[in-house]
C-alpha cells in the first residue's frame, strides 16, 4: 500500500463499518493523515478511543471531523490539503430508504454532488465514490438513489479529467457490517428466537468488509476517471446463510416473514450493458465509461450476461461457514459464546 505512503486521506462517513475497517487497515501504510468525516461527535469518539487502545503509536494520525455532507460548508475546510478521498457516507438501508425517498435522494445524490464539488475545487487527486449492487437495474428507492450517484460521479469525472480521477466501486452488502443480516441472526440465537428469513431462496453477494477495503484500494490505485470497479464476490442464497450461522451459534429454528418492499429475488452486481464494456482484472472488473467508444467497440463481442448472485460462484452452508470463521468479528462472537474451539 505504498500508494498511500505520506498521503492525507479523508473518508466521509468514515466511523460506519466500511470506514473502521479502512482505517485500520490503512493506517500501517504510511499515511500523513486519515480524516475521518461524519455527523455524530459520539461514534468518533467511541472510533478514537478504540484506536487508542489498539495502535497508540499510530492513532494521532486520524483526526475527527464533524459535519454533514448535505451542508457544503461544512465539508470546506475538511477536502483542504487532501490527496485521497473515499466517499463512504449513504443512506445504505433499503427500509429506510423505502420510508424516505426523498432523504435517500438527498443524501446519496446531492450529498455526493457536494463532496465532488468541494474535493474537485480543493484539488483532491484521487476520488473513489462507494456504491452498491442495487444501483444496477434498480428497483428500491436506495438502488434508483445510489445509480443516480454513479452518475453524478460520472458527470464530475468528466469534467474533471487532468485535474482530479474520480472513479466508483460497486459491491453488495457487507458481512458483518452494521445493520446487515448476520449480527440480527446472532441476536436472535441467543434471544432463543427463530431466525426471520424473508425468503430462503432469495442469493445475495457475500463480500467481507477486508474484501471491500481492496477493491476500494486497487480503484485508488489503477483507477481512471469514470470508471466503475466491480467486486467478483461469491454468493449464497438467504436460507443456506441462515444454516450457516446455526452450525456456528446453535440451531433455534427459522420463520418465513416475506420480502419487504423494494428487495429483488438476487442481486445484479453488473448489467449485461455494462459486461460488454468490461475488463476482467481476476479478483474484479472494471468497466469504461459509457463515452469509451473506441474501447466499448473492442469489447462488443464478448458475452453480455449480468453478472449477478445468481450466476457467481456459489457457496452452500458449509461454504459459508468457512468464509464466516474467517472474519475477525465472528471470531470474537464465538469467543463471547464460548464456542471458540468450534470446529467443522
Amino acid at each position: 500500500m505504498d500508494f498511500l505512503q505520506n498521503k492525507t486521506l479523508l473518508i466521509t462517513g468514515g466511523t460506519g463499518s466500511f470506514g473502521s475497517a479502512a482505517v485500520r487497515r490503512f493506517l500501517n501504510s504510511g499515511p500523513a493523515q486519515i480524516r475521518i468525516f461524519s455527523r455524530d461527535p459520539g461514534k468518533q469518539e467511541e472510533m478514537r478511543r478504540s484506536l487508542q487502545e489498539e495502535c497508540p503509536d499510530l492513532a494521532s494520525k486520524v483526526t475527527f471531523w464533524t459535519g454533514d455532507i448535505l451542508k457544503p460548508s461544512s465539508l470546506e475546510k475538511a477536502v483542504q490539503g487532501v490527496d485521497c478521498l473515499i466517499h463512504a457516507a449513504a443512506m445504505k438501508q433499503v427500509p429506510e430508504c423505502e420510508r424516505s425517498p426523498m432523504k435517500a435522494v438527498q443524501v446519496n445524490v446531492q450529498g455526493t454532488e457536494h463532496v465532488l464539488s468541494a474535493a474537485v475545487a480543493a484539488g483532491v487527486k484521487h476520488i473513489v465514490c462507494l456504491s452498491t449492487d442495487k444501483a444496477a437495474y434498480p428497483i428500491s428507492a436506495m438502488g434508483i438513489s445510489k445509480a443516480m450517484m454513479e452518475k453524478v460521479a460520472g458527470a464530475y469525472a468528466r469534467e474533471a479529467a487532468g485535474k482530479s480521477v474520480i472513479c466508483c466501486t460497486r459491491y453488495g452488502n457487507l458481512m458483518c457490517s452494521r445493520g446487515t443480516v448476520i449480527p440480527l441472526f446472532i441476536e436472535q440465537i441467543r434471544a432463543g428466537m427463530s431466525l426471520t428469513l424473508t425468503d430462503p431462496s432469495m442469493t445475495r453477494f457475500l463480500m467481507t468488509l477486508d474484501e471491500a477495503v481492496d477493491l476500494v484500494l486497487h480503484a485508488l490505485e489503477q483507477g481512471r476517471p469514470g470508471e466503475l470497479f466491480v467486486g467478483k464476490s461469491d454468493s449464497g442464497s438467504i436460507g443456506d446463510l441462515a444454516k450457516a450461522v446455526q452450525k456456528l451459534f446453535g440451531e433455534t429454528g427459522i420463520q418465513i416473514v416475506g420480502a419487504r418492499p423494494g428487495e429483488k429475488l438476487y442481486e445484479t452486481m453488473m448489467t449485461s450493458e455494462e459486461r460488454v464494456r468490461s475488463q476482467d482484472l481476476g479478483s474484479c472488473f472494471r468497466v469504461f465509461p459509457e463515452e469509451s467508444s473506441r474501447k466499448q467497440q473492442e469489447l462488443l463481442n464478448r458475452e453480455a450476461e449480468a453478472f449477478t448472485s445468481q450466476n457467481a460462484r456459489r457457496l452452500d452452508a458449509d461454504g459459508i461457514v468457512k468464509k464466516l470463521l474467517g472474519i475477525c468479528y465472528i471470531r470474537q462472537e464465538l469467543s463471547r459464546d464460548g464456542l471458540g474451539s468450534w470446529e467443522k
